[in-house]
């Protein structure tokens, strides 16, 4: 067996399952699970149709690279999105359609970290998306952790490393909108990121799931590839983006998203995902480019997750008072006692689960900077995250 699977952390989800094992909520109240970010809200019903209308295509064997009109779709979604200067994304090129950026964000590291080196170590924000230390372990690196604290906006703190750690970083994963707490990267910390890449040559992985659910409808989260573009990186070097249908466009089941950025990496991840043997079905290509080329449907979306954040915000507004987030669908609050006795006593006495915010943080030296949070996805509909945040507002009046 491969011995680093023993390093593997229990993922939050088993966690939160033994924590919550022997409460019995009450009976009378259905559950509403706050949990877990699966969105909820309906996928577009032309996204259906086009898969239906394409299952014909099961006979054949897809390709590695994806069609060209995916490709395309995706390089023009990410021009118009990111205003990028035309032609810098070339769709022969600079990216390549995969089974959503869950497998993606694993596989890279498996790709890019060279095991041979001394000591490789890949960096991650903390709290973080659990397959980015799982992935750095596998790939025989060193995960380190970034804290992200209020007092820093919840941004990774740069400044915490020294040196010798920037030397033997292979792989830096950021995550922007932030998971939890929605943190946005302004435009001038993704540009030292990527001056430090530069100093330093190792590879950034921007996962960018959320960069579609923000408050300001004017007002769009940049992209790493974005300011790479800005601060005159035209070959996107050393320069990774991610992003999935699943958040975007509510299609979690289509497992669909991209990786775009440096050329080299692509062609060398193409050859890795080629043995890999994760190919997208090309009637879930089909389906991909009709929502890649839609916007309406992402615009409403984005409604939806605004009027959740305005009505359970001003519910919550006396009681745990969380502060509305930038981007992405998470509430991430501070707690009146310790976070998984908020969470078992929520499950118990109101039947709505959280997530304690130590479940998606490691205790980098520092302390653990989830402790006294929970996570809170508001991806239910409407009406049940009204509901849960009253029960949450009767649970905190009994602490």
């Amino acid at each position: 067996m491969n011995q680093d699977l023993a390093q593997l952390h229990a993922y939050p989800f088993e966690k939160l399952a033994q924590l919550l094992r022997d409460a019995q909520p009450p009976r009378q109240l259905e559950a509403i699970l706050l949990s877990i970010g699966e969105p909820q809200h309906p996928p577009p019903h032309f996204v259906i149709e086009s898969l239906i209308a394409h299952l014909h295509q099961l006979s054949n064997y897809p390709t590695t690279r994806g069609r060209i009109e995916l490709r395309q779709a995706i390089a023009d979604w990410l021009g118009l999105r990111f205003r990028l200067p035309p032609g810098l994304i070339d769709p022969q090129r600079h990216l390549l359609p995969v089974c959503g950026t869950r497998e993606a964000l694993f596989a890279i590291a498996q790709c890019v970290v060279d095991r041979r080196a001394p000591d490789p170590l890949v960096l991650m924000p903390n709290p973080f998306y659990q397959i980015y230390e799982g992935a750095a372990i596998l790939a025989g690196a060193e995960p380190g952790y970034l804290d992200c604290t209020a007092a820093g906006g919840f941004l990774p703190d740069l400044d915490a490393l020294d040196e010798r750690d920037w030397r033997r970083c292979q792989l830096v994963y950021i995550c922007t909108p932030g998971n939890p707490a929605g943190a946005v990267m302004p435009r001038d910390y993704l540009a030292r990121l990527i001056e430090l890449a530069e100093r330093h040559d190792f590879v950034i992985a921007s996962d960018e799931c959320y960069s579609e659910i923000y408050l300001e409808e004017g007002n769009p989260p940049p992209g790493l590839l974005e300011v790479a573009a800005a601060i005159g990186n035209d070959s996107l070097r050393r320069c990774l983006a991610f992003h999935s249908l699943s958040k975007r466009s509510n299609l979690p089941g289509l497992r669909s998203g991209f990786v775009a950025g440096d050329a080299d990496i692509i062609e060398a991840f193409l050859r890795y995902r080629t043995y890999h043997g994760c190919a997208l079905p090309s009637a879930t290509q089909s389906a991909s480019i009709a929502a890649w080329r839609d916007e309406a449907h992402v615009v409403d979306n984005r409604a939806r997750y605004r009027e959740k954040f305005a009505q359970v915000g001003e519910l919550l507004s006396a009681t745990l008072a969380p502060p509305t987030p930038a981007a992405g669908f998470y509430l991430w609050a501070q707690t009146p006692v310790d976070d998984t006795e908020f969470a078992r006593r929520l499950y118990a006495e109101q039947n709505v689960t959280v997530l304690p915010g130590r479940f998606l943080a490691r205790d980098g030296g520092r302390g653990n900077p989830g402790e006294g949070r929970v996570r809170m996805a508001l991806v239910a509909p409407l009406d049940e995250c009204i509901d849960a945040a009253r029960r949450i507002n009767k649970m905190y009046a009994t602490l």
